[in-house]
């Protein structure tokens, strides 16, 4: 096994399905069931889920909403997501904790990094919800701090699509995909695999991302086995 320790980074949008908004119980337990395969292999999971698919507060700071108004409420649809996929995990018999970095004690525990770590060590999947608690501050920024704070192996970012490309795939024809890449070069190629702040966190800290297809059945696990799925961004 060639990970321990995970972070997967899925986006809200992922969990639409077909539908243009909302859940998609059906991807759900998809998801549920891939993760369910690679916790019987031992490996710890953590997830970062974004809100994209309820709110984003970006979009709502473009039509005039206070963008602090619109975080926090982007915020508060990371926490239904990870209630969400917390219902689906626990209907696989996996035993999971929600955190959320901003306190919502009747739904989630609040963030404590020991605690997770301890959670993890037991088998437990974490769901970090709230995004890092701040405005003007992504998921990805979210995923890349937790993953640092919990001592995570790579972070895994779940897309539909399967790795970095020189170009858009779903744009550009002649797009080719890299199997591995430095930081540096994905700087100076301005490809985007994460926002800047998040990157840069990432980089700094030297914690490789994996970009993967994870509606690809059997994906994650072929990832966390060291197979060449997707494509690697390491130093």
């Amino acid at each position: 096994m060639h990970y321990n320790r995970i972070l997967l980074k899925l986006s809200g949008e992922a969990l639409m399905g077909n539908r243009q908004y909302g859940i998609d119980p059906d991807r759900l337990k998809e998801y549920a069931e891939e993760i369910k395969q690679i916790i019987a292999l031992g490996v710890e999971v953590a997830i970062v889920i974004g809100g994209g698919n309820i709110f984003r507060g970006l979009a709502g700071a473009s039509k005039g909403m206070d963008r602090v108004q619109g975080d926090h409420m982007g915020m508060l649809a990371t926490v239904i997501n990870g209630l969400a996929l917390q219902g689906a995990l626990e209907d696989e018999g996996i035993p999971t904790r929600l955190q959320s970095a901003i306190k919502i004690n009747e739904v989630a525990e609040p963030f404590i990094r020991r605690k997770a770590i301890r959670h993890l060590e037991k088998g437990r999947v974490v769901i970090f919800g709230g995004g890092t608690g701040n405005p003007y501050f992504t998921t990805d920024s979210a995923a890349v701090l937790r993953a640092i704070e919990i001592q995570a192996d790579v972070i895994l970012k779940g897309t539909r699509v399967d790795g970095i490309y020189t170009s858009d795939p779903e744009k550009d024809t002649t797009a080719t995909k890299f199997d591995f890449i430095s930081f540096e070069d994905v700087l100076k190629k301005g490809l985007k695999v994460m926002d800047t702040t998040a990157f840069t966190l990432s980089q700094e800290n030297e914690l490789p991302i994996i970009v993967f297809d994870m509606n690809t059945k059997g994906n994650l696990m072929k990832v966390v086995k060291g197979e060449t799925i997707g494509t690697k961004v390491n130093l």
